[in-house]
Order: C-alpha cells, then sequence, then structure tokens
C-alpha cells in the first residue's frame, strides 16, 4: 500500500502482523504498576473499542502484557510502516489544506529525529504524548484526510471523537489534553488514567502538534543565558555555565550555551540521548570522568573558548566536583524533567542508568525516596556554589518546587518563597513577557530549505524595519532577535520540519505574517503553518513559570490561559489546544496553544491580523492589570495603535500609605 493509501485506511480491517520490539530506539521506561485487577480489565477493554470485534481475542493477550511489562498499552502492532516524518503538504491525502497542514505538524512530532520516545508516540519531557496509542494516531489521521472545510475534529486526550459540522472559520481542529476535575490531578493520577487510556499527558506542544524539535528551546534558551550573563554584568566570552538534561527539549541548552559565545557543563545519565546530541551536533565534546572534566573545564576558561562539553552521568557529581576543585561557575541552573520526577525525569544520584530505571518500575516508594535525597544533595552542593558567587535560577522545570517538596534547604526568610528566582521572575517575565515579546513560530510546508531561507529573509526584514522607529524600552528586544534570525541559518538549527522560531511582540508578528501570506499570493514561497510555545505572554497560567512574575495573588489562576484559546478560536485559528500540565508538571500548570494556516488568501490576512493581536494583548493585559511596569507601557502602546482596543488600566497605590497602617 502506498503511503497515502495507508493514511486513508486508519485502523486496518486486517491486522497486521506483531512487531518486534526495537532496543535500537530509545523507549519510555517502564510505568509502575498502579491499576487493580479489576482496573487493568477496563484498561483492555478501553484498548479493544478500538477494533472490531473479531479481533478481540489475538489482541487481548497481546495488549495485556504490554501493560504488564511497559505500564501502558502503546498497540505497537499497529505502528505505521512507512518513515515518520514531515513531508512536503501535497503529499498528504486530504480534502482541506489546512487538514493537510495539521497532518504534516503529527508527523513532524513523531519524527525520529525529534521525538524522544518514538514508539510510545512521545515527543519530549519523558511523557508528552500527541497520542497514547497507536490506533489513536490512525484514527485521527483518517479523519484528517476525509475532513472539509466546513468540519471540526474534536480531540479529547489523544483520542478523536469524531468530525462534527462546523463553518469554514472555525478551528479545523480543537485539542484538549488531560483536563481533569481539579481534586483529580496529582501524579498518580495522572499514571491511573493514562494506564486505563482514558487521558494524556500533551506536555505544551507536543499534543498540540507544535513542536519544531529543540530549536523552540534553542532561541529562548539563548535568550535566558544573554540576559543572565547581562544579568550579573559579564560577557559570556570565558565564562562557565552548568546545567543538567539532554533529552527533548532540554537538549537544546548547549547549542545556545555556544551561539551565547559561553562554556557549557551540560549533565545527562542516558548514554543513548548523549550520544545522540553528540551524533547531532549538539554539543561539541563528551566526557565521562569527572578529573578529566575539571581539565577540560579549566583549560576552556584560560583560552575563553566557546564550547559545549556533555557530561555522562549525574549532574550532583559535577556540582560537588566543581565546589572541591574550586572551580566558579558563572550562571547555574537545572532542566531535568522535574514535572515528572518519579517516571524518569530525574535520577538518584550514585544509582546505575539501569539500575533506576528497574528500581522506578519495581520498587517506586524506594526509587521516590533516592530521588528526594538526591534533591536535598543537589541542593546543597547548589547552594555552596551561590555562596561563591554563582547566580543560579530555576529554569521552570519544577526543580525547586521537587526539592522544596523534599526537604531541601532552597526556601527564603520568609518561609514561603524560594531563595532562588524563577527565570521568568528575574529574566523573561520583566524584559521579554511584559512588553510582548514570546516564542512565534513558523513552518514551511513545502519542505523546502530555500522557502525557510527566504522566510529569515523577510522576517529579518520586518524585524529591521520596525525597530527603527521602537521605543527604547524595546530596542534590545529587537536587536536580539535580529541577531539571532540573521545567524539562524548557520547555527544549523532545523531538526525534522523545516522551521523557524524568533521572539516578537503582537505588531512583529502580525507584520511578519502578513509579509508571508504576500509571499505566498505572489507565488515566492509556498504554504506557512504559524504558531508559538505554549511558554509566552498570554497562553500559560503556571505559577512557577509563566506567570511567576505575577504578584497580584492571582498567579493560581488559570482565567488568561482559558480565556487565550476560547479568543483565539473564533477569530480565526486553524487549531486550538489546552492542557493540563506542562513542563512544570501535572496539576500544576493550565496552557493553551494554536496553530495558523497561511495560504495567501484575503481569508488568511484577516484572521491572522484579528487573532494575533489578541493572542499576545490578551496576556499584555492581565500582566498589565497584576501592575507588571513594562505591561502597562506595553498596553498603553497597544490601545494607541487599535481604536477599538480599551483596557483597564491599574491605579497604583502609595507605599507610604501601605505602610501607615
Amino acid at each position: 500500500m502506498s503511503f497515502q493509501e495507508q493514511i486513508t485506511e486508519g485502523i486496518p480491517k486486517t491486522l497486521p502482523q506483531s512487531k518486534p520490539y526495537d532496543f535500537s530506539i530509545n523507549h519510555a521506561p517502564k510505568r509502575k504498576e498502579i491499576l487493580t485487577s479489576e482496573e487493568k480489565k477496563l484498561a483492555l477493554q478501553n484498548a479493544l473499542r478500538y477494533f472490531d470485534k473479531s479481533h478481540h481475542a489475538e489482541l487481548i493477550k497481546e495488549f495485556k502484557n504490554e501493560l504488564d511489562t511497559y505500564g501502558r498499552i502503546y498497540m505497537y502492532r499497529l505502528r505505521p510502516d512507512y518513515k515518520m516524518y514531515a513531508r512536503p503538504i501535497d503529499e498528504y491525502p486530504a480534502k482541506s489544506k489546512q487538514a493537510a497542514a495539521i497532518m504534516l505538524m503529527i508527523q513532524n512530532n513523531l519524527d525520529y529525529a525529534v521525538a524522544q520516545h518514538p514508539h510510545e508516540l512521545i515527543t519530549y519531557g519523558g511523557n508528552g504524548g500527541v497520542f497514547s496509542n497507536w490506533a489513536q494516531y490512525r484514527l485521527t489521521m483518517k479523519y484528517l484526510s476525509e475532513m472539509n472545510d466546513e468540519q471540526t475534529l474534536v480531540m479529547y486526550s489523544g483520542h478523536p471523537m469524531g468530525l462534527f459540522p462546523s463553518h469554514k472559520d472555525a478551528p479545523r481542529v480543537v485539542v484538549t489534553n488531560g483536563m481533569m476535575i481539579p481534586n483529580y490531578s496529582k501524579p498518580d493520577h495522572w499514571e491511573k488514567f493514562n494506564a486505563l487510556g482514558v487521558t494524556q499527558y500533551g506536555q505544551m506542544t507536543a499534543g498540540s502538534y507544535m513542536y519544531i524539535g529543540p530549536q523552540g528551546i534553542v532561541h529562548g534558551t539563548t535568550i535566558t543565558v544573554l540576559n543572565g550573563f547581562r544579568k550579573i554584568k559579564k560577557e559570556p566570552k570565558g565564562n562557565l555555565f552548568v546545567t543538567s538534561g539532554l533529552g527533548g527539549m532540554s537538549g537544546a541548552q548547549p547549542k545556545a550555551g555556544n551561539i551565547a559565545g559561553c562554556i557549557t557543563v551540560c549533565a545527562e545519565v542516558n548514554p543513548k540521548i548523549t550520544q545522540v546530541r553528540l551524533d547531532q551536533g549538539w554539543i561539541d565534546e563528551k566526557i565521562t570522568d569527572l578529573e578529566e572534566l575539571v581539565a577540560r573545564v579549566l583549560k576552556a576558561k584560560a583560552e575563553k573558548e566557546t564550547i559545549s562539553i556533555a557530561y555522562l552521568g549525574n549532574i550532583v557529581d559535577v556540582w560537588e566536583k566543581f565546589d572541591e576543585a574550586n572551580i566558579h561557575v558563572d550562571l547555574g541552573s537545572d532542566q531535568t524533567s522535574l514535572h515528572n520526577p518519579w517516571a524518569g525525569g530525574y535520577y538518584p544520584v550514585g544509582i546505575s542508568f539501569e539500575d533506576a530505571n528497574d528500581m522506578m518500575a519495581n520498587k517506586p516508594e524506594l526509587f521516590k525516596q533516592k530521588v528526594q535525597e538526591t534533591l536535598r544533595r543537589h541542593a546543597a552542593a547548589i547552594n555552596k556554589h551561590t555562596a561563591k558567587g554563582t547566580y543560579f535560577f530555576d529554569y521552570g522545570n519544577a526543580f525547586l518546587l521537587e526539592a522544596s517538596r523534599a526537604g531541601a534547604d532552597i526556601m527564603a526568610e520568609n518561609g514561603i518563597d524560594f531563595k532562588y528566582p524563577s527565570y521568568v521572575q528575574d529574566i523573561m517575565g520583566p524584559m521579554c513577557f511584559d512588553y510582548g515579546f514570546g516564542p512565534f513560530r513558523w513552518v514551511c510546508a513545502s519542505g523546502k530549505p530555500e522557502d525557510l531561507a527566504k522566510t529569515d529573509e523577510i522576517a529579518c526584514n520586518v524585524l529591521e524595519e520596525i525597530k527603527k522607529n521602537s521605543p527604547e524600552e524595546i530596542q534590545q528586544q529587537m536587536a536580539d532577535n535580529i541577531q539571532w534570525i540573521k545567524g539562524a541559518q548557520e547555527n544549523k538549527l532545523v531538526v525534522g520540519s523545516q522551521a523557524r522560531i524568533l521572539y516578537a511582540d503582537a505588531e512583529g508578528r502580525m507584520k511578519i505574517a502578513e509579509a508571508f501570506n504576500n509571499a505566498i499570493k505572489n507565488g515566492l514561497i509556498g504554504t506557512v503553518i504559524l504558531g508559538r510555545d505554549h511558554h509566552d505572554v498570554s497562553g500559560t497560567d503556571s505559577p512557577y513559570r509563566e506567570t511567576s512574575n505575577i504578584y497580584d495573588g492571582s498567579r493560581f489562576t488559570a482565567d488568561m490561559a482559558i480565556q487565550n484559546v476560547i479568543g483565539d478560536s473564533f477569530r480565526g485559528a486553524t487549531w486550538v489546544s489546552i492542557h493540563n500540565g506542562g513542563g512544570v508538571g501535572w496539576g500544576e500548570v493550565i496552557n493553551g496553544g494554536f496553530g495558523m494556516v497561511l495560504d495567501g488568501s484575503n481569508d488568511a490576512e484577516r484572521r491572522l491580523k484579528s487573532m494575533l493581536f489578541w493572542d499576545v494583548n490578551n496576556g499584555i493585559a492581565r500582566r498589565n492589570w497584576a501592575r507588571n511596569e513594562g505591561a502597562v507601557f506595553a498596553i498603553k502602546r497597544a490601545m494607541e495603535s487599535e481604536p477599538n482596543l480599551k483596557v483597564t488600566l491599574p491605579n497604583l497605590v502609595d507605599e507610604d500609605l501601605l505602610n501607615s497602617l
């Protein structure tokens, strides 16, 4: 069968042969045993409902074996035989170009070069799933191939509920992931209900089909590292950034360090993913011995090198060894998947990777104990470095949150706040998000590198023109992003689809998108798919990351993310998503995203102006109401540019009046 025939077939009437477990692929760890015997029967019933009754007897034992062996029913047998990657949009069998664009983005999320655990349909973060099983994938692709522009596909946590009548301006797909009743949002609830096959962790851009490989986080990390060095008034050259995590999105850290121009040491416990990053060129060197690492870092400092070094081992050993060797660390952070601490997101020190995986599956309580012991050691080692002048920031991965729950010494004197700031509190929030700057993305659906090069040039020209009349408050943001887009080609950031990211405000996003649409209309480039990371100005309510610099008491509310996705839906998004969970953990965040197809039409121009303006200014308005100075400035500018925008501004209370009480 051809690729197109397999897509339109959906779940095959004749079952494919069972597939052997491929040990060459990076697989998700076994999930812990959490279902009762009755719940296991329910999980099997839930899985078998995708198949004709005539297949149940053959599949039930196989699915039970998967559940017992891996803790989930992935339906490996249904994994397609064709290569998984983002094909040019015209290769997809579809009645709707918008639907074809969504198929392209789904396959990009599952590309072996992009996905962390491709056979388990997990894109990044250890548990960020596009789907829960391969039947869901097949059925979704079939629906998308049949969809017309007056239908909407409804996605319930990876399950395609079906095609429903709508209209051409409605989203083609509406995605929800993990939307639990609030009292059922603890980590074990995810383990249980995911094992039952009724919900999934969509992460941020995994379950919303908008992941573009590590490039997305490379840019954000580059901006963070550059501004981190600015904050401590040092040049990156010859100075040291220490962090950890090379899987999924965290793999972008060494590449970002190279672009920023510093020395980066990044620890990783997984040998396979470390080698992948070395082969991809995302790290320059791999070291397995601590003494050798110390010598290499001293040499890099002496020669003011720009270099990224992966240490294959536990980050705690690195922090402790650098303290013992008196190596000064300028910037420190952590980007292990601590939103997922008990299922492979963080590994205990002093235990081999293989033994830790065995303990995780078979002795989960002991594993949790060892992880918490490690977190206490980790924090203690960092404290020794910060006492010597290291600037440490939490990178929004729940490191400080989980360390506090483990009883580590990371609380401030008031016993409420952490002693170290979130990078959003200190860097990205006040410098970028409050002014409306966040991760604007696009994908060239033709798959042609020359189209991406043309869009880079278009975007750069637009930004340079805007910068001429930009106020002083945002000149640095504009300059950083012009520098970034000029160097994007030479830094070889494309993994998977022909995609790009830069930070832009509403004006920049709208003008770049309009310029793309005109270029498509004039036949200069093919179809372009717009999106963004959910880690943005408006899309995410996350009290320990995206909204950690909201100080009016509302950072634990989720109105902004919900309003964002509702507003995007009726203002022209091609697809929208809303998720429970993200980079900081299940139950810790609500985040929303979108995708928008530009096809050169007048309709696309109308939609992009309406939706992109709202998508950014919703968040600026909320940040303004929280009394964030940069956001007050930005929303006043927005009101001056758009007469129909009228936002409530806060009245500030005199500090002396408060202190007099």
